[in-house]
């Protein structure tokens, strides 16, 4: 089977990237995960590239010469999917606009609702008695690209920030290689 070469954007604990490097091992599964970035050299996650032994490239997004640089290296490796996974950064509209329908994103909420930062502290205020997650392809407008997935689970009512981040978070590992799936039996 011929995979897709496909680069995982991250920022933090990675645990999405190591989900995700763990069904790129499957023979069936459509990518293969070629290279991160990240937006710190300080993420965890970078522990799962090195131990993996693939290319990592740290993208500081104020800077257009490392902007260019990270893009030729994403080009130089025939990149065709970007999967941001727990990216903090807003992508600028001209780099989303050069992998043209090619990013995805997966979301700690049921889009449209709660976009942006701090969704499990939203849910619980407003008292939601279910949430999830969403993977989507990536659009100029934060969180409201075409949905390709999502994924529920119930709120009880002990729930607190960290507990429901842990049942999502259960959710993501295996939505995100659900919709990838999806995503290459359609056509990308």
């Amino acid at each position: 089977m011929v995979k897709i070469k496909a680069c995982v954007f991250i920022s933090g604990t990675g645990s999405n990237l190591k989900s995700l490097i763990k069904s790129s091992r499957e023979y069936n599964f459509p990518i293969n995960i070629n290279c991160v970035v990240s937006s710190t050299k300080k993420a965890k996650g970078l522990y799962f590239a090195r131990r993996n032994k693939i290319p990592y490239y740290i993208l500081d997004l104020n800077n257009q010469l490392n902007v260019e640089t990270i893009l030729q290296k994403l080009r130089e490796k025939n990149i065709s999917l970007i999967c941001l996974a727990g990216y903090m950064k807003i992508l600028k509209k001209n780099f989303i606009n050069k992998f043209n329908g090619q990013i995805i994103n997966i979301h700690p909420s049921l889009l449209p609702k709660y976009k942006g930062l701090d969704t499990f502290s939203k849910v619980l205020k407003y008292k939601e008695k279910i949430t999830g997650c969403t993977i989507h392809h990536v659009s100029a407008d934060l969180d409201s690209g075409e949905k390709i997935l999502q994924k529920k689970v119930y709120v009880d009512q002990n729930d607190s920030k960290n507990s429901l981040r842990t049942k999502v978070q259960k959710l993501e590992y295996k939505a995100y290689s659900e919709a990838i799936i999806k995503l290459f039996s359609i056509g990308l």
